[in-house]
């Protein structure tokens, strides 16, 4: 395998961000407007981030958790049947939970169990749980594997970033008058829609490289620090895109938010290596994960989401980022996510699928429209994520064969993706149509990895 030149990096990632830069510059002209008929992401049909969840029983939600709980490990355990990744079943499980199906079959029982003023709780709940998961998601990363395989890891990940960034600020002129919110702006729609259509989930890639054997394989540890790659550079634009957002229509740059954030990240930076050395020295001393370190874990993990939060960016930046300042301690890592992950994955994860299952309304794609745009939504993701990825492997010297398998595998979106969307509409950047949609899309290309890798025929573990 060559190491990719700068020619070729150019032609791959810096011609599409000029690209994003000229659709940007084109778009910022149209003007906004109204939406068309469609409930807003607060109404009635899903409040997906209204008032405070006052009077909701303690009893009810101990009600939602037991039948989130059943319903995530009952689809998981039948897609696993079918060859599918457990997390592709906990996504489906969200969206039957959901008015897509739930709420239409038993509407009386669904408003029963799950009333809109109890989705804040539901969603406060199923946050915490994702602060904790990306925290470990940080500390998961092999930084070390990124450094042994920069260039070809760099330039594919980078590359499947640009393309696919770049086709979904193009679409965005397609749907912006069609789907964008009343009064949003088309460069923060366009940016969002670029940043949902270009992320990998590192986490489920994870899972199916394991499940395939291939983790010791090169392919699969070069898909690892190629979504490794992705996964830090995905979540540095979408905090950039956050900060943009949340400044939108402000009469001054919130220099106060990007300086907090220079010196947030400065700071991890610099501390990086002491707080290394402290963590693991208490953890060599004891032998093993006691509840005081993992205590240390967590309450790190909440303060730099918190620290994210209040400056406007996003508390799930916070926890990934402090854990990546962990990343380098193997031993630690893996003592921390045996000793946290399964809580996480079996209880708190599980809310999350279903709190986004909620705020799905495919109800509303109703006709040939809107099936049309959900179609070329999908159609425009796989091509830019899984063609743009396998051109830059194959053109980076990957045999074709295996340039495809890394493809199909960086077109994985599952949860990081359900992240993405969910800021997205929480910012009211995105419609609950266009969400909806992106909940497919994101359903979609998770599911079909599996059965694109079986027809590659993916050689296993050398």
């Amino acid at each position: 395998m060559r190491s990719p030149g700068v020619r070729l990096y150019l032609l791959l990632v810096a011609l599409p961000v000029l690209a994003i830069a000229f659709v940007l510059h084109r778009g910022a002209g149209l003007a906004a407007s109204p939406a068309l008929g469609v409930p807003a992401a607060g109404g009635a049909h899903g409040a997906a981030h209204g008032p405070a969840g006052t009077g909701v029983s303690f009893a009810l939600l101990l009600g939602q958790l037991l039948v989130v709980l059943a319903a995530t490990r009952a689809c998981g355990f039948l897609l696993r049947r079918i060859g599918q990744p457990h997390v592709v079943g906990e996504m489906l499980a969200g969206i039957l939970l959901g008015p897509s199906l739930f709420g239409l079959l038993a509407p009386s029982a669904a408003a029963a169990l799950f009333p809109p003023q109890g989705f804040a709780l539901l969603g406060s709940l199923s946050q915490v749980g994702m602060v904790l998961y990306m925290f470990l998601v940080g500390m998961d990363l092999d930084t070390s594997a990124l450094r042994e395989k920069s260039g070809a890891a760099l330039l594919t990940s980078h590359t499947s970033i640009a393309v696919p960034f770049a086709l979904g600020t193009a679409l965005a002129l397609g749907l912006y008058h069609r789907f964008a919110p009343p009064g949003v702006a088309f460069v923060p729609f366009a940016l969002f829609l670029g940043a949902a259509l270009s992320v990998t989930a590192f986490p489920v890639l994870a899972r199916i490289l394991a499940e395939k054997d291939m983790l010791r394989a090169p392919l699969g540890a070069l898909a690892l620090s190629a979504a490794a790659v992705d996964d830090v550079t995905a979540w540095t634009i979408l905090a950039a895109i956050t900060v943009y957002v949340r400044s939108a229509g402000a009469e001054a740059v919130p220099w106060t938010s990007l300086a907090g954030l220079g010196v947030f990240v400065a700071a991890g930076y610099f501390l990086r290596r002491p707080l290394r050395r402290s963590v693991a020295r208490a953890f060599a001393r004891a032998g093993t994960m006691t509840q005081g370190q993992i205590a240390v874990l967590v309450g790190l993990a909440l303060a730099g989401a918190l620290v994210t939060e209040l400056l406007g960016v996003h508390a799930l930046f916070g926890a990934f980022f402090v854990g990546l300042t962990l990343a380098s301690e193997r031993r630690l890592a893996e003592a921390a996510r045996e000793r946290l992950e399964s809580a996480l994955v079996v209880v708190l994860v599980p809310l999350y699928f279903a709190f986004t299952g909620l705020r799905t309304r495919l109800d509303l794609l109703v006709g040939p429209d809107l099936w049309g745009w959900a179609i070329a939504i999908i159609g425009v993701a796989v091509a830019g994520k899984l063609g743009g990825s396998a051109l830059a492997a194959r053109l980076s010297g990957v045999p074709g064969r295996d340039a495809l398998v890394l493809g199909a595998l960086l077109n994985t979106r599952g949860l990081m993706e359900l992240v993405i969307l969910n800021i997205g509409l929480d910012l009211g950047v995105l419609s609950l149509e266009l969400f909806s949609i992106m909940v497919l899309m994101a359903f979609t290309t998770t599911l079909m990895t599996s059965p694109l890798l079986s027809l590659l025929r993916v050689p296993r573990t050398a």
